[in-house]
């Protein structure tokens, strides 16, 4: 590739990412309850790593670095989602989350068997 598709690439990949960056910061600030910001802190912080990382595979098409590239993406998807899975699942317990938002709450019936079963 040339320097001037490199650049145009680079360009539009660091803009995505820090579009994707803004929007999760935004959401954390403006949403209302524990499992609305879980969902804006974890979808676009990964797309914009994804999006930071293939650049840099990009501009250095190593071995090394593709290999890199792809052991971060993979560890960040897959610890990202369930380190906000364990964070709502306290966000709920503790009462966090709002409750009327919640279409379809299958926690709470698992939550009193296992505090049925603790009592007895």
């Amino acid at each position: 590739m040339t320097g001037d598709v490199r650049d145009w690439i680079t360009i539009i990949l660091v803009l995505l990412a820090a579009v994707l960056c803004l929007a999760a910061g935004v959401g954390l600030v403006r949403f209302p309850d524990v499992l609305s910001r879980l969902h804006a802190a974890t979808k676009p912080q990964i797309l914009g790593l994804i999006a930071v990382t293939a650049d840099v595979a990009i501009n250095k098409p190593t071995i090394a670095t593709i290999t890199l590239v792809i052991a971060i993406i993979f560890f960040q998807g897959l610890t990202a989602p369930i380190s906000a899975h364990m964070v709502g699942r306290a966000g709920y317990r503790s009462g966090k989350v709002h409750m009327p938002s919640l279409i379809r709450d299958d926690l709470a019936h698992r939550i009193e068997q296992a505090d049925r079963e603790k009592r007895d």
